[in-house]
């Protein structure tokens, strides 16, 4: 039968074949056709022959057609045909099917969406027909019943593609059907179709499925929906990442099958190669991601920005075009979550209704550390993204060559992101061997070519990095030695930060520690000063590091070595024999620099003493080199004054006349080795070695003669005098400022040494005082004769060479504790003779203390509860005073300040402290940033200055600003304070008066520190300063609300459920708007002074309206179509028309009259000279923000205008337009007004012509008054 139609086929005529298939059962069509394909003969030309003899002209050879197609289909999809013969199948049907009529062809595609529906499909080969009938059927445009309606061609193509979609998919077609989409014409409705369908098939999938269909999905989005795929994918991603982590972290059960990290992670990589790879093809889909974070940046980052995310930008980044832009996105991100997270945290109102958010630094470093899983493409993102983040935002302020540290709140979230880059780049370092050069190169680089900026950040994470690896970093050494090389160039803090970052290199590299010796040795001898004081610390710094056999162990000496994190036995004997060599040739080259000039030498005294705590084994060398220095200008003979050769220690050189020896900074050298050598050396020496500790006993002999000679001496025996010059200009007079100045050095320094033998004796003590007294007779001169224009020389005399541990302990020995002290002697029972300078005793004690509790907190928080410890005397040994809080033990110290300042504010007002006032709320306001704002106890803080505030009125501004200040401080932790701005503005205004004269103001008494001498400026300026806060916070919340509506605009199911969860934020800025309100509505009617006040009041007043309309905008985006607004909106409305607007427009009126009539008074009484210049520039400034508040009024109208119609309440009927901004030139009022003007003049000329033979007249300006 088979040959037959062959046979019949091959006539040109086709009749006589039409006829033997119209004979033909199709029993026996189907089975001729089964038996071809199964054995695989010939079938491609029998299903020709078929095709030939079935025309579509005809209904019966279309319909044949019909039945060959479905039985080729079922063929196909029973998996009995070999994979060649399907293929010639599937082909020859795919020729065909566009020969097919309209009907046909829905019939055939609706046979293939119940087959997918119902899962009846085999092994989905027959898919690949199914565009090719779907592109046909788009084609025609004749009506197609489909369903319950008729459709033209391309409709009937939409719903069946709908129908599909809405159906169930076979997860192993999946796949294909995706695939199977990219051949065909779709529009961009049914694009989302099929993609929303994709999407939801993610979950059902195994995970090693996935790729292969984000690789198909991407296809597929050449053809539209980018943003939805983009979104989809990285959405599955985040939740997949979170689940992930909560199974790790076994915080809760979850429903889903655990994976292997290292599998979910492979495969995160894989898909983002794709993104990847579609991108480079298709840069709209690149442009589609940097949109889709963007517009996370204004709403909540934390759905747009996550670990998967921050890896896709990153890998983006190879694409040359887009890498600036993903790393800005970045950066901006990175910065802005620092910020708003400061906001928040200083914000009780932004915390209750923010919740908390992902943490970006988080997100990051999980990406660092998701990135071992053969993350390559991510790495390099990542390395330059750290250096971005520590060049943007790595310390940036220079003063003298070195950066200032700031610790203002505005320079923390700089401070974070800096860090944040740190932490990214040292994480991958450890991780990823094959970046670790390029890090190290381009953190050495910096630290050569930055010399001009500050480093310090890069010189942090240069030793982080050592730490971690040394023995890894020897691969590397060629790199550091290049950098060794630039160290005569460097300025004097780089070389010393980068010199201890890579001391434990040092330790274990000899050839490394080789090339920095010849460096430093080179550098001894350089022309340039830096050059050998860099030599100077570097030689020091390897004396500290190289101990020798038999010093004191770490836990002997006050400080440890700091380089226990090296894994290498470096104090082995042997080492330490031949660190003993090498210590010796180090100081050798060091007693070298005695020599030079006196900033060398100040280097090594400074230094010597850290070398021999921590080398102990040094100290005959160090001791001895000392002594032999200070034979060279020490008077031996015992009666002969003074008892050291000054004059040796100043060198001319023409007529240049310097410092040579730093004598002061020498002994101070000698006196702190002395005693730490006889505390910790001596005791444990043998009797046998007093030979060798002959040079300390020869060194306490000197110090103690030229201590008897120093207070036997004159002034006149130092050849100084009252009469002497101090002039800079002279050489006798820098010669002189030099010789006191070394002297008060001298002076402290035999202070201290004194003090460290005394063990308390009377005579000591006496030898002490008399000390100081020759301390001030130096201090007294130099001071007088110096004068107000201090130099340079002049100012050193302030730096004390008196250690800290030496103040400590005479403090402690003077009044047993500061805090004791002060709170025991009060300074209002002090007697009035022990006073210094104005201040009392106690009064000192509470200056120490306040910077005490400063320093404390700023430089030493983690030992806070170590040194509240060591405050509380009661009761040391307790064993339970360890559990006790900080928040308790600050209580217990801030309870006795409160005592204190009651006892202060008890007194009368002649007798108020001002000073001492300020002194006890800085340290109130120091020590409360200790207690959590949640606990009672910070409560009753709050309350206490509260009430103080209330109860208290002192005329002090200065006192009235530190407690005002300390009262915000407070209460923003616990609540917002607008309520309490409120009170305040009505009191300012009570005190004030106001701007028409004629009305009476009822005065309110809410908070009597509020006076007519601290209402205006002091309250009024903290006031305006509070407010601006609260409407930066509201602005903030504003802008987010709003970034959340665009982004739910953008997402189909969010439309019903975007307001509801906003509903608590916009009640609370109509709360704070609306109090605001009438806030300003008591300060526009107040009678201000010119000048800050009036100002800062403008300025605000045009900040809260342009929040107003920012808040009006925002309800234009939410409002319904339908119409209609919040009632609690309506009533911020209006009360901004009845209470602010009105009074804004009369306060600018009151302000612009003002002026008027102080510039028309001067015109008048010129001669006078009634207006200085500063009441002009406060004039001035005054009307200059004037026009910027009535445009923000203008625009806040407008865009109530907008929302009135399309919410259709008539928002307008609350706000009455002010007549100021209208006028009319009346004719007859001018007429007048320019007669009167002509005859002052007249007047004036005649008054002055009397006056031109004494001065000349003033130069006055013409000037129409209307």
């Amino acid at each position: 039968m088979d040959q037959k139609i062959l046979s019949l086929a091959t006539d040109k005529a086709t009749g006589k074949l039409q006829a033997f298939l119209q004979n033909l059962k199709d029993e026996d069509l189907t089975s001729l056709l089964q038996n071809q394909a199964v054995k695989g003969r010939a079938t491609g030309a029998l299903l020709r022959a078929i095709f030939k003899g079935s025309p579509c002209s005809e209904e019966d050879g279309a319909l044949r057609r019909h039945k060959v197609y479905t039985w080729c289909i079922q063929l196909v999809e029973s998996g009995e045909l070999q994979q060649d013969v399907s293929s010639e199948i599937i082909g020859l049907l795919m020729l065909e099917a566009h020969h097919f009529p309209g009907p046909l062809l829905v019939e055939l595609a609706n046979e293939f969406v119940v087959a997918i529906k119902e899962g009846n499909l085999v092994n989905g080969k027959s898919l690949e027909l199914l565009p090719i009938i779907l592109t046909a059927l788009a084609t025609k445009k004749e009506g197609l019943a489909y369903g319950k309606g008729d459709f033209n061609g391309e409709e009937c193509k939409k719903q069946l593609i709908n129908t599909l979609c809405s159906g169930q998919w076979d997860q192993q077609y999946v796949i294909q059907l995706t695939s199977m989409f990219k051949d065909v014409p779709l529009t961009a409705e049914e694009v989302e179709f099929v993609v929303a369908k994709v999407l939801k098939m993610f979950s059902k999938l195994n995970l090693q499925e996935i790729p292969p269909l984000v690789y198909q999905l991407l296809v597929l989005s050449s053809k539209g929906s980018r943003k939805s795929v983009l979104d989809g994918i990285i959405t599955f991603f985040s939740e997949l990442d979170k689940q992930h982590s909560e199974e790790q972290s076994g915080e809760e059960l979850l429903d889903v099958v655990a994976m292997p990290s290292d599998e979910l992670h492979h495969v995160e990589g894989t898909i983002i190669l794709h993104i990847v790879f579609a991108i480079k093809l298709d840069c709209e889909l690149g442009r589609e991601l940097l949109k889709h974070v963007k517009v996370g940046q204004q709403g909540d980052s934390s759905k747009y920005l996550c670990p998967f995310s921050i890896a896709l930008l990153l890998s983006v980044t190879r694409i040359q075009r887009f890498n600036e832009q993903v790393f800005d996105l970045l950066k901006a991100s990175v910065i802005k979550y620092f910020k708003d997270l400061q906001l928040l945290q200083g914000s009780k109102f932004l915390q209750n209704l923010v919740p908390a958010r992902a943490c970006v630094s988080t997100m990051i470093l999980q990406v660092v550390k998701n990135s071992v899983h053969s993350w390559d493409h991510v790495v390099q993102g990542l390395v330059e993204l750290g250096f971005i983040l520590m060049d943007s935002y790595g310390p940036k302020k220079i003063l003298d060559g070195k950066a200032v540290e700031s610790f203002s709140l505005s320079k923390m979230p700089n401070q974070h992101a800096c860090k944040l880059g740190a932490n990214i780049l040292l994480e991958t370092f450890k991780i990823h061997d094959m970046i670790r050069q390029e890090i190290l190169e381009q953190v050495l680089n910096r630290v050569v070519t930055r010399a001009s900026s500050p480093i310090s950040h890069f010189l942090e994470l240069l030793s982080d990095i050592i730490m971690y690896a040394p023995l890894i970093l020897q691969s590397c050494s060629s790199k550091v030695t290049e950098t060794f090389d630039c160290l005569s160039f460097l300025p004097l803090q780089t070389v010393q930060g980068l010199l201890k970052a890579v001391q434990p290199l040092l330790k274990i590299s000899m050839s490394i520690r080789d090339s920095l010796i010849i460096v430093l040795r080179k550098a001894m001898f350089a022309s340039q000063l830096d050059a050998r004081k860099s030599a100077v610390a570097g030689f020091l710094l390897l004396l500290k590091n190289f101990k020798v056999l038999g010093s004191l162990s770490s836990s002997q000496c006050s400080q440890s070595i700091g380089i226990s994190q090296v894994q290498v036995d470096v104090h082995s004997r042997y080492n330490s024999v031949a660190n003993e060599t090498f210590c010796l040739e180090i100081m050798d080259s060091l007693r070298r620099c005695l020599g030079q000039q006196a900033d060398v030498r100040l280097m090594l005294y400074e230094g010597l003493y850290d070398v021999l705590r921590r080398n102990s084994q040094l100290a005959s060398s160090i001791m001895q080199t000392l002594l032999s220095q200070l034979n060279q200008y020490y008077e031996p003979e015992p009666d002969l004054l003074p008892p050291l050769k000054l004059g040796a220690c100043v060198l001319t050189q023409g007529n240049q006349i310097s410092l040579q020896e730093p004598l002061d900074h020498l002994l101070s050298c000698i006196q702190h080795c002395l005693a730490w050598y006889k505390s910790r050396v001596v005791p444990l020496r043998q009797g046998d070695d007093e030979e060798e500790e002959g040079f300390y006993h020869e060194l306490d002999d000197m110090l103690e003669s030229i201590t008897n000679r120093v207070i036997k001496s004159e002034l006149e025996d130092f050849e100084l005098d009252k009469s002497s010059d101090f002039s800079q200009s002279t050489d006798v007079g820098i010669r002189n400022n030099i010789f006191a100045c070394l002297m008060m050095g001298v002076c402290e320094v035999l202070i201290e040494y004194n003090f460290s033998i005394s063990n308390f004796s009377k005579s000591k003590f006496e030898e002490i005082l008399s000390l100081f007294m020759c301390y001030k007779k130096f201090s007294d001169i130099l001071n007088e004769k110096t004068g107000k224009g201090k130099t340079k020389m002049a100012s050193k005399a302030n730096d004390s060479l008196l250690s800290m541990k030496f103040v400590s302990d005479l403090l402690t020995a003077l009044f047993s504790v500061l805090l004791w002290r002060y709170t025991s002697i009060p300074t209002s029972v002090e007697e009035s003779g022990k006073k210094e300078k104005g201040k009392s005793i106690s009064l000192l004690c509470l200056e120490g203390l306040q910077k005490i509790f400063s320093a404390v907190q700023q430089f030493y928080q983690p030992k806070i509860q170590q040194f509240f410890r060591a405050l509380d005397v009661t009761d040391p040994k307790d064993e339970e005073d360890t559990d006790v809080s900080v928040t308790q033990r600050a209580v217990f110290q801030i309870r006795q300040f409160q005592r204190s300042l009651l006892n202060l504010l008890s007194n009368e007002e002649e007798d108020f402290n001002s000073k001492e006032a300020l002194l006890l709320v800085t340290v109130l306001s120091t020590l409360s940033k200790l207690l959590e704002p949640t606990s009672a106890q910070f409560a009753q803080v709050l309350s206490w200055t509260s009430k103080i505030c209330k109860e208290n009125s002192w005329e002090d501004a200065s006192f009235c600003r530190s407690l005002m200040n300390l009262l915000f401080s407070l209460h923003v932790l616990c609540k917002s304070p607008v309520t309490v701005l409120r009170d305040l503005s009505q009191d300012i205004h009570g005190q004030l008066g106001d701007i028409d004269q004629d009305v009476e103001v009822e005065k309110t008494n809410h908070y009597a520190m509020v006076n007519l001498r601290t209402a205006a400026p002091t309250v009024c300026l903290l006031v305006l300063s509070q407010a601006e806060k609260i409407l930066e916070e509201v602005d903030w919340l504003i802008t987010k609300l709003k970034g959340q509506v665009s982004q739910d605009t953008l997402s189909e199911e969010s439309s019903s459920q975007a307001v509801p969860p906003n509903l608590p934020a916009e009640k609370a800025i109509i709360m704070q708007l609306g109090t605001l309100i009438t806030f300003f509505h008591e300060l526009v009617q107040t009678a201000l002074p010119s000048g800050s006040c009036v100002d800062t009041l403008l300025k605000d007043l045009c900040k809260i309206y342009t929040i107003l309309t920012a808040f009006v905008r925002y309800n234009l985006q939410v409002c319904p179509s339908s119409g209609g607004i919040p009632k609690n909106v309506e009533k911020l409305v209006k009360l901004s028309g009845s209470l602010l607007t009105p009074y804004c427009y009369s306060f600018i009126s009151y302000v612009q009259n003002r002026s008027n009539n102080l510039k028309y008074t001067g015109e008048k009484e010129k001669e006078k000279a009634t207006i200085p210049a500063v009441t002009a520039t406060k004039v001035l400034r005054e009307t200059k923000p004037i026009p910027n508040l009535i445009f923000a009024i203008e625009q806040y109208e407008k865009f109530l205008i907008q929302l009135s119609k399309k919410s259709k309440v008539n928002l307008m009927q609350y706000m009455k337009f002010s007549t100021s901004r209208d006028f009319k030139i009346k004719g007859s009022v001018l007429d007048m007004v320019l007669r009167e003007d002509a005859e002052d003049r007249n007047e004036e000329g005649t008054a002055s012509a009397h006056k031109r033979q004494d001065k000349e007249p003033a130069k006055k300006r013409k000037k129409l008054n209307a």
